[in-house]
């Protein structure tokens, strides 16, 4: 035991100390994390080249790949380091840090699918006056909240986090996990963070509301289009978006029904993985399997790529 003044580093308990099952889990950490690079690199790429990509849905989308890049970065890189060099320490400044961004990219995830949720609403909803509700300015405009209202929301957790003594530097976790490190808290004052993470629990309901409520008019609006290829089409840019908002909400759900644990275990492990890593990694499968747009600018980057010809 030791009190907070004397904290300067954590010591986290995530993963074997065997040297050899910490290489293969350097492998199998540089694999996803390249994975996810290249797949949200490849969105990316795909939607600033193709000029039939150039609209609302896919602006959203290339913040969602940004957003996902560092989702995975904040806490794939350390993890891949210290299981390289052999270490579980991470200090108490790059605790604040990865706390901070993971929260930010988390949060900021969330309430851009919510404004994709919107603008699909719109798109299928209201399609006349679609252009005007969702224009370029305006899509600029809803991207920014997001981005603002994930670092708002991320100072006022890493503040609240950090802000109380801690008792033990041993997070049993393999990254600064919020409800881990309040575990270690000797005071009352983790309360304040209780509460700002219920405070968030609230919004995130009001979100996944809006996003329900926004697929049930849509889903009104689809079965009273007449033509079978207009379903079709409507329907095929609504089911990436289902998937990825549906995936995000599974892993989000499982850890939260796994913090009730006091000690670390394999499934713990596993769960903590899965709401860091699959969002990153499927996302960027799920929307170039399931969209043809964005399935054929990824083709004429390819094509591109292997002509070497000007995109």
């Amino acid at each position: 035991m030791t009190n907070e003044s004397t904290i300067t580093e954590f010591l986290l308990l995530g993963f074997s100390e065997v040297r050899e099952i910490q290489f293969a889990y350097f492998a199998i950490f540089l694999l996803i994390y390249l994975a996810a690079l290249i797949g949200n690199i490849l969105i990316l790429m795909a939607v600033t080249t193709d000029s039939r990509l150039h609209s609302p849905m896919y602006f959203f989308l290339a913040n969602l790949s940004v957003m996902d890049l560092g989702y995975i970065s904040v806490t794939m890189l350390k993890a891949m380091e210290n299981s390289l060099v052999n270490t579980q320490l991470i200090s108490y400044s790059e605790c604040i840090i990865q706390v901070f961004f993971l929260f930010f990219f988390m949060a900021s995830d969330f309430f851009l699918l919510t404004v994709m949720a919107y603008d699909r609403y719109v798109a299928i909803c209201d399609p006349l006056q679609y252009e005007t509700v969702v224009n370029k300015e305006a899509s600029i405009q809803m991207a920014a909240t997001t981005w603002i209202s994930g670092l708002l929301f991320a100072t006022l957790h890493t503040g609240a986090t950090f802000a109380v003594p801690f008792c033990s530097n041993i997070i049993n976790q393999f990254f600064c996990e919020i409800p881990q490190l309040l575990k270690l808290s000797c005071s009352d004052l983790y309360l304040i963070e209780v509460v700002a993470l219920g405070l968030s629990v609230c919004l995130g309901l009001g979100c996944f509301g809006f996003i329900v409520g926004s697929y049930v008019e849509i889903f009104k609006a689809l079965f009273r289009i007449p033509s079978t290829q207009g379903r079709e089409k409507a329907f095929s840019t609504c089911i990436p978006h289902l998937a990825v908002v549906s995936l995000f909400l599974f892993t989000g759900t499982l850890a939260n029904l796994k913090l009730t644990s006091t000690s670390l275990t394999g499934l713990d492990s596993a769960v903590a993985m899965a709401y860091c890593v699959l969002p990153p990694l499927i996302n960027p499968i799920i929307y170039s399997m399931r969209n043809k747009e964005i399935k054929a600018g990824l083709r004429k980057l390819v094509i591109c790529g292997m002509t070497s010809c000007t995109c």
